[in-house]
């Protein structure tokens, strides 16, 4: 069975990067295609007017989006009244189906230069000439169908645009923000794999445990769930029976050193190969597979800067923390902590004789944490120090 789709739903998403799907990407845009120019607006006469306009004086066509059949009428006649020289066809799901098909078809053949719809026209309409869309209330659709309207419009080579009309703030709620917010600044063309990921984060992904969500779900939390059930399918893949019981260690190090550790955008401005690198940087088995990443990306990309260069180097030592069973490594100007897990891979004489050779610097706290007490105020003493810890308390 093969999906495919612009923008996967929350439910489907998750199930891809769990493991329990196979996921790819094609980010490639059709030859000339350019992104579709995003504005979120109150309704304003002004803007929509010049809208409307802009687009009919270079020959082309508009959609305009209103989702309520009751008032389409009177849409129709306040649009009538705002821009006079438009000639405006509707288009709704409650239209007999030949009146419907008449309409479509003469829109396609321009004898109307504007479509005032429901959302009937959210798939399976690709008319190269209408490049402006202008979405009435976008405040009420989802992200996937706000990008899914948008794709209506930017289907040749012109530049198009898409207006989302929205009230005042106080009438929306904090996840239409967020969704409006997201869509905007998803502008680019392939932005769809980037828009999905951020509705899994304001939606959720659903039902994950059958019928009905079960379990401590908020006191898991979801990237921790979906890197367990991300083992446990692995698990099974490999004919063994997943560990259900391994806690806190199947989480993994957390390195923390107080730095910035990132992909820099104004180093690489596409979204989806910074997220598709970050994947691949956290999977990293060993130091190797780190390297060449690194030799990818310098000769992808240019040289490293300082921000990509401490996340590497982290990579690194989350790997080396593994290996001791250090659930937590944290430096910062006044020192730090390490936290082990219950049976690390350390030898308990190396912690006291580091202890004893330096008892100012060094100290238990309580049965599983090393106190570091002296300070690193740069991050390059940060690095160091962890470096110099781990080694040290790496079996001989």
């Amino acid at each position: 069975l093969l999906t495919l789709t612009a923008t996967p739903i929350p439910r489907t998403l998750n199930m891809a990067m769990a493991g329990l799907r196979d996921l790819s990407i094609i980010a490639t845009p059709p030859p000339n295609r350019l992104a579709v120019k995003t504005f979120i607006t109150a309704w304003d006469n002004a803007l929509l007017r010049e809208a409307f306009q802009r687009e009919l004086a270079r020959g082309g066509q508009l959609y305009f989006l209103h989702n309520d059949v009751e008032s389409i009428g009177r849409m129709q006649r306040e649009l009538a009244e705002l821009v006079p020289e438009a000639r405006i066809g509707i288009a709704h799901g409650q239209m007999p189906e030949r009146e419907l098909e008449r309409v479509m078809l003469d829109f396609q053949k321009q004898r109307f230069n504007v479509l005032l719809s429901t959302t009937i026209i959210e798939s399976g309409i690709d008319i190269p000439n209408a490049n402006t869309i202008i979405i009435n209330r976008a405040d009420r659709f989802g992200l996937a169908q706000l990008h899914q309207l948008r794709g209506r419009v930017g289907r040749s080579h012109h530049r198009a645009y898409a207006y989302l009309v929205v009230p005042d703030k106080r009438a929306m709620t904090p996840d239409a923000e967020k969704r409006l917010e997201a869509i905007a600044s998803m502008d680019e063309l392939g932005a769809g794999f980037t828009l999905a990921t951020h509705d899994l984060e304001i939606r959720g992904a659903g039902e994950l445990l059958g019928e009905d969500q079960s379990g401590q779900m908020a006191e898991v939390g979801f990237s921790l769930y979906t890197e367990l059930l991300e083992r446990a399918v692995r698990s099974i893949r490999l004919g063994k029976l997943p560990d259900l019981d391994a806690g806190e260690e199947a989480r993994g190090a957390e390195v923390e050193l107080h730095v910035p550790a990132l992909i820099p955008d104004d180093y690489l401005p596409d979204v989806h190969t910074r997220l598709t690198l970050y994947k691949r940087i956290s999977s990293a088995r060993d130091s190797a597979e780190l390297r060449e990443l690194q030799v990818e990306m310098i000769d992808r990309f240019g040289l490293l800067p300082d921000p990509a260069k401490h996340l590497f180097a982290i990579a690194e030592l989350k790997l080396q923390a593994n290996v001791l069973g250090i659930r937590k490594l944290e430096l910062g100007e006044n020192g730090g902590r390490i936290v082990f897990n219950p049976k690390p891979e350390i030898d308990p004489m190396a912690v006291i004789q580091l202890i004893q050779k330096q008892p100012k610097l060094y100290a238990m706290d309580g049965p599983d944490k090393l106190r570091i007490k002296h300070p690193l105020p740069l991050p390059e003493d940060r690095f160091s120090a962890a470096k110099a810890l781990l080694l040290t308390l790496s079996p001989r």
